[in-house]
């Protein structure tokens, strides 16, 4: 198989990924779709990244879904960042317990969750320290553009790897059953998520109010107006009082002035100003 590709099968790859998924890949990512294209080239039984590109050239959807997948960052894991979960205990769980308390309904929503570490550690840290939201009417929602990553997260089965990363030995030791190699999440945490395919740059269901938002780690991709875009929409669906949580290297700032960022470090911790 060869890896080597031209210039105008990059832009064509890279056009039809920014228009599936609105990820860009600028020149200088020849890299990049090399390392994410080969194994389905390998898959496929085909030459090169050419002959993948001579394909969906002539109009095979299933596999157009299939590269733009494949160019989909899926880095995750458990308490990823560690601050964004401190904030979430001691500020932002605390703060809706209280304001909430007369519906005991709380919604959140984990956009881009990839394999589901993100949603089930939101999970654990609320079985974990808020026993009080068993009698509620919780929803956590997990969405992602990759179907093969909402599969994974739904089955709640990870690698020993996995759950080395990130997750602290207690939680995995009350929370997960090992399977062979595996490692199962307990029933009881797989229940209280709900996974759905959504891609963010696409038509979103009638959502209900959310009083806590993850976006993390995914809009670094996008252009600005595509930030904008999703920024907007974001806020509409987020509860006047609610919080968004965004990741280390992305922000509102420049972007969308309908947001401020709360002074906790690290956590990239917003609330909706109007």
């Amino acid at each position: 198989m060869t890896t080597t590709f031209s210039d105008a099968e990059f832009t064509y790859i890279s056009d039809m990924v920014r228009t599936r998924s609105a990820i860009v890949l600028e020149p200088g990512k020849e890299y990049l779709v090399e390392a994410r294209l080969a194994p389905l080239v390998r898959e496929l039984g085909l030459e090169s990244i050419g002959a993948l590109v001579t394909k969906l050239r002539q109009g095979n959807g299933g596999l157009a879904e299939k590269v733009t997948e494949a160019m989909t960052t899926n880095e995750t894991s458990f308490f990823r960042d560690v601050a964004p979960f401190q904030a979430l205990r001691t500020l932002v769980l605390p703060s809706l317990v209280e304001t909430r308390k007369v519906q005991r309904s709380l919604r959140i929503w984990c956009a881009a969750s990839s394999s589901g570490q993100e949603p089930y550690s939101i999970a654990m840290t609320i079985e974990d320290d808020f026993p009080q939201l068993r009698g509620w009417n919780l929803q956590i929602v997990a969405t992602d553009l990759s179907p093969a990553m909402v599969e994974r997260g739904r089955s709640g089965v990870y690698k020993a790897l996995e759950v080395n990363r990130g997750l602290p030995a207690p939680m995995l030791i009350k929370y997960f059953t090992k399977v062979g190699v595996d490692y199962e999440l307990k029933a009881e945490i797989r229940s209280m998520v709900d996974f759905s395919e959504l891609n963010l740059i696409g038509a979103w269901p009638a959502f209900p109010p959310f009083d806590i938002v993850f976006l993390r780690n995914v809009l670094i991709y996008f252009d600005v107006e595509t930030k904008r875009t999703i920024f907007g929409r974001v806020k509409r669906l987020l509860a006047p009082d609610g919080f968004l949580f965004l990741g280390a290297a992305e922000t509102t700032m420049n972007i969308d002035d309908g947001f401020e960022r709360l002074p906790i470090e690290r956590a990239g911790c917003y609330r909706r100003t109007h």
